[in-house]
């Protein structure tokens, strides 16, 4: 028995780390290694009880540290030469008597895919040992088998061992319904990514490398509802594949994304969208900060605490900051003034409520997509221009981007029969709404999975990496 669970362990890992591996291989030693520390880690919050607090800062100083080098090395760099050329411009004592260096030069570092995912995976794997919720694995293997598993590895959903570790005890065959699902969210994950949001990347990267083409400020309205549902369709679709991968594994991932334009309050929005690492943030940083449960100044606090960390994991930039910032401005108005409470529950209500919350997403995008600052601020400005409609003809809609032979017209309607396909299998499948009679079931989730798999090769956009592929 344990020689058999080595062995499917064992070739878990393998493959998994042939797969991240094939990327870069040298990057192997760092997940190992990043692994190998929080195994350890566990083992010795259970051998030394009393040193367990002393284990979790290892761990937590090692995770971070691994971050800190690859992800934010340069960005520190860049903040300490700005800080250093100002004081040098308008403190030239100060800085001459603290030996300030100049120009620190930036270091070449590439980004291991999936180190932010893969690292707070490991993390949490501590701390659960720390808090009693979890007994550490005493096999390598099965730790390697849950850390590395290749469906989740570069890009989520952000799997917690106590839900992997014990699916991982028992070799686990599919079953007929597993094998079902698995097909359908993979079918769909490639429909999202290569249909829908590959179809979107043209215009939005054509018109971020170009800031300045699109000068009517309706332009930019219809690029970043663009890019919204670029990033939704890419990075969810990605979610479904990853589960429906595990689903043929006999595995259960758990849903990362639930129609997170749908809704209602800014709070709801962060419990729909990227929920593995919303409720990460939630469990290791915002409660152990305190909550909700120190009085409403206090969680106001804790909650910005928390957006801005989640705004720094995505990235080294002040950019992410403020999308942070956004984020954690418009949740504390939410919870201090329950506005999303005023409009009633009627369906014309929650519609106007799920605008609202989009258009703050949509308008929190401009700093998560944009290159630099000034082209958020000169996007946002061109936006917001009372003269935005000044201008507009038929041309800024009909012939935004020509993309080798087919035109936005001809995309926008690819795209809208894609979204409204995508649809009808959501109200398919929704228990509350409406059911096709039992026996027409299979036959009608057939023809859709058929007409899917078919857009997906023909309808497919210009070959694009996955977005969150880079965080």
């Amino acid at each position: 028995m344990r020689k058999n669970r080595n062995s499917r362990w064992g070739f878990l890992v393998v493959m998994s780390f042939i797969f991240y591996g094939w990327w870069d291989w040298r990057f192997l030693f760092l997940i190992l290694g990043s692994g190998l520390l929080d195994f350890f880690a566990g083992l010795g919050m259970k051998r030394f009880p009393r040193g367990r607090r002393v284990f979790l800062i290892l761990s937590i100083l090692g995770n971070v540290g691994t971050l800190a080098v690859f992800k934010y090395t340069n960005f520190f760099i860049e903040n300490a030469n700005a800080i250093t050329s100002f004081l040098h411009e308008h403190a030239s004592t100060v800085s001459s008597f603290l030996h300030l260096p100049t120009d620190i030069p930036a270091v070449n570092l590439i980004l291991p895919v999936g180190i932010s995912f893969y690292t707070f995976q490991s993390m949490s794997y501590t701390i659960d040992i720390y808090r009693g919720q979890l007994k550490p694995t005493r096999n390598v293997l099965h730790f390697f088998a849950y850390l590395a598993m290749f469906p989740q590895l570069v890009a989520g959903p952000i799997v917690r061992a106590a839900d992997l570790l014990p699916q991982l005890t028992e070799a686990r065959s599919p079953s007929r319904e597993q094998v079902w699902m698995g097909l359908r969210l993979i079918a769909f994950g490639l429909f999202k990514k290569t249909v829908l949001a590959n179809n979107f990347a043209p215009y939005v990267v054509s018109a971020f490398s170009e800031p300045n083409a699109q000068a009517v400020g309706a332009g930019w309205w219809l690029v970043m509802i663009l890019f919204s549902f670029q990033i939704y369709f890419d990075f969810s679709g990605y979610s479904d594949i990853a589960r429906g991968l595990a689903k043929w594994m006999g595995y259960e991932f758990m849903l990362n994304f639930n129609k997170p334009y749908t809704a209602t309050g800014f709070s709801d929005f962060w419990a729909r969208w990227h929920i593995s690492l919303s409720t990460w943030f939630r469990d290791y940083v915002y409660i152990p900060l305190g909550g909700n449960r120190r009085g409403a100044t206090r969680s106001v606090v804790n909650l910005w605490i928390t957006m801005l960390v989640s705004g720094m994991w995505h990235g080294a930039s002040w950019l992410f900051l403020i999308w942070g910032v956004i984020h954690a401005m418009f949740l504390s108005i939410e919870r201090l003034t329950r506005w999303n409470k005023w409009f009633g529950n009627g369906v014309i209500q929650r519609l106007v409520r799920a605008g609202i919350v989009f258009t703050v997403a949509m308008l929190a995008w401009v700093f998560f997509r944009a290159e630099s600052l000034s082209q958020a601020w000169t996007i946002l400005t061109q936006m917001f221009n009372p003269d935005i409609w000044t201008g507009l003809t038929a041309s800024h809609f009909l012939a935004l981007r020509e993309v080798g032979t087919m035109t936005v017209p001809i995309h926008i309607c690819l795209v809208a029969l894609g979204i409204l396909l995508y649809n009808i299998v959501i109200v398919l499948h929704d228990h509350r709404t409406f059911r096709l009679p039992t026996r027409l079931q299979p036959i009608a989730l057939m023809i859709i999975l058929l007409v899917v798999l078919i857009a997906c090769v023909f309808l497919r956009g210009p070959e694009s990496t996955f977005i969150y592929f880079q965080f």
